[in-house]
């Protein structure tokens, strides 16, 4: 009992510091829904055999070396031994080896009339800045490893129901409160030193925050690749929903092209803006590794442009090969393997399409807003997951759309 007490008056401490999983409009009434898995066959999938899963299989083998799931040795042992694959050979592997299984959501009924067979689509990318190893006239504004005082408490290590549950905060004397806020980070001196890369532009490096990894061109011309390592621990507002507060932009206005134009004219408010979201992400500096592959995923490996997404694991695992076609886009008709999380993809069917890097990236990414079907690919023979009984934590933040 006196464990508990402890517990909640810890709580109550850091309830500004935990960062809980960001939620899209709507969710709140997705909560209510029920997922089912539906049986189907591979001639129901759009564009099935038009599509080309050879591209997709790099994704799916380097997934197969991080699976840990008993019902996946077989089939990945098998995809590890399949002689000069080709588009035709893995067609045919994936309709003997896995069943295509339709996400869909029920309402609280769980009637068939409530099911809904399609989902939000939307994309992210990584974004190539520019930056400096020093603070030097243009590169002004700093992105920053964990400082030494960032205090995180694991729950599940008091309270075994509470795992998975993580808080942070500080230490002032003997008492934990809540971590700097954005607007307060400047007077942490724990920062100094801890400073990774100066980028030209503060909005920019607001937005690879949200982005959550990034590519930076530094003045010799090298790339480093920059990765999340931890968060602040306050709560994650838009800045577009703010600005629509404040009656700047329309909702219709308030998408990435949008902001910036906005703040082009309004450079005065860019701090106030940006100070709008106290979240701030701390980085670590990583091997760029083959330049043809984006940043890590939640799942630990590298996304392939194209054919990785985000989802979340309450319902896909990550890990699983999925098929994915948007409504009206052929060219989103595609075998995907679900390899990252993010904290604006909630429930299923949904999905974050990895568009890749560079400036052809950023624009699917930003322009990417569609209904989707998605179908889990999953082992014959093998019991489906259970929906909604993943305990997962977010690695990456993402801009509500």
């Amino acid at each position: 009992m006196n464990r508990r007490l402890a517990l909640v008056g810890l709580l109550a401490l850091l309830s500004a510091c935990q960062t809980p999983p960001q939620r899209p409009p709507g969710a709140a009434a997705a909560a209510a829904l029920h997922v089912e898995y539906i049986a189907a066959g591979w001639d129901s999938l759009p564009g099935w055999s038009r599509d080309s899963p050879l591209r997709a299989w790099p994704a799916l083998l380097a997934s197969c070396r991080v699976q840990r799931n008993p019902d996946w040795q077989r089939v990945c042992a098998a995809a590890a031994q399949l002689p000069s694959p080709a588009d035709d050979s893995i067609r045919a592997f994936f309709e003997t080896n896995f069943e295509p299984l339709l996400i869909a959501r029920n309402g609280s009924g769980g009637t068939a009339a409530t099911r809904h067979s399609t989902g939000l689509l939307t994309g992210y990318f990584e974004p190539q800045l520019r930056g400096s190893r020093s603070h030097r006239p243009g590169f002004d504004t700093p992105l920053y490893s964990p400082p030494a005082d960032l205090l995180t408490v694991d729950l599940g290590s008091v309270i075994p129901e509470l795992k998975g549950k993580r808080v942070r905060g500080r230490l002032v004397g003997k008492t934990v409160v809540p971590y700097f806020s954005r607007a307060q980070l400047a007077t942490d001196p724990a920062l100094s030193g801890h400073e990774i890369v100066w980028l030209d532009s503060a909005l920019d490096a607001f937005l690879l925050e949200v982005q959550g990894s990034g590519r930076v061109q530094l003045d010799d011309g090298s790339i480093i690749r920059l990765g999340y390592a931890d968060q602040n621990g306050q709560p994650y507002f838009p800045i577009g929903r703010y600005l629509v507060s404040r009656g700047a932009l329309s909702v219709e206005q308030a998408d990435i092209p949008g902001i910036r134009t906005w703040l082009a004219v309004h450079p005065e408010r860019l701090t106030e803006v940006l100070n709008a979201n106290p979240s701030v992400v701390f980085f670590q500096e990583l091997p760029l590794g083959d330049p043809a592959l984006g940043p890590r995923g939640a799942e630990g490996v590298p996304l392939t442009a194209g054919r990785s997404i985000a989802v979340d694991p309450a319902y896909i695992p990550l890990g699983t090969p999925v098929y994915l076609a948007a409504t009206g886009e052929p060219d989103l008709q595609r075998l995907v393997v679900a390899q990252d999380t993010g904290g604006a993809i909630s429930g299923a069917p949904r999905a974050d399409f990895f568009c890749g890097a560079g400036e052809a990236a950023a624009s699917l990414a930003g322009r990417l807003r569609a209904e989707a079907s998605l179908w889990l690919l999953w082992p014959r023979g093998a019991p489906p997951p259970t929906a909604g009984s993943l305990a997962v934590q977010n690695s990456r933040q993402i801009l509500p759309k």
